[in-house]
């Protein structure tokens, strides 16, 4: 993808990593909770920060350990990410937004979700508005298959913090980028 005026201060996301704002912001979301627990009666049990991996009922975590699952859960989540994205210059914000949402849904979700092809077409916008279609969860399943998702306000109140974010970080460069000098001055010798 080209360096177009449109991508000027963004970044291949294959070089870029969760900003501390954004690690928070997943651990805000998920909750620290020292017991397995399973958020929603659809979902698998959880512990920590959102972790996942291996969880039983009756687990127990600590904050400090918590906090270590949460970084390597994060580093597996990014690196699933980069094997869709990291070929497309992003901003850091961009790449917060989809690696919290990837932490939630999946990086396989996300990647197998027009979010990509949106991205490399240019279509930053509707890349960062598709985040909110991932508010669902599927409640029944047929023979492996999801045949009834319902809406659950905290995933449509937690999409749409990512999806402003993702948002947030294009505006805020598009309103730089227009002002700055269009021809900045030149210097002079005497």
């Amino acid at each position: 993808m080209s360096l177009s005026p449109q991508n000027r201060g963004r970044v291949l996301a294959a070089a870029l990593t969760l900003s501390g704002l954004g690690l928070v912001g997943i651990a805000l979301d998920e909750d620290y909770r020292d017991a397995a627990y399973k958020p929603t009666p659809a979902d698998v049990h959880t512990i920590g920060f959102g972790h996942t991996a291996g969880v039983k009922p009756g687990d127990k975590t600590t904050p400090p350990r918590a906090l270590q699952a949460l970084h390597g859960d994060v580093s597996a989540t990014e690196a699933a990410l980069k094997k869709c994205l990291g070929d497309i210059p992003m901003y850091q914000g961009e790449w917060d937004a989809f690696v919290s949402l990837a932490f939630n849904v999946g990086p396989g979700a996300v990647c197998a979700s027009t979010i990509p092809a949106k991205l490399r077409a240019g279509n930053y916008t509707a890349a960062c508005e598709t985040i909110r279609s991932f508010n669902k969860q599927c409640v029944q399943r047929e023979a492996g298959r999801c045949v009834k998702y319902v809406e659950l306000p905290g995933l449509t109140k937690r999409r749409n913090r990512e999806a402003a974010q993702c948002l947030a970080a294009g505006a805020a460069a598009a309103a730089q980028a227009a002002s700055a000098p269009k021809n900045p001055p030149t210097e002079t010798k005497k």
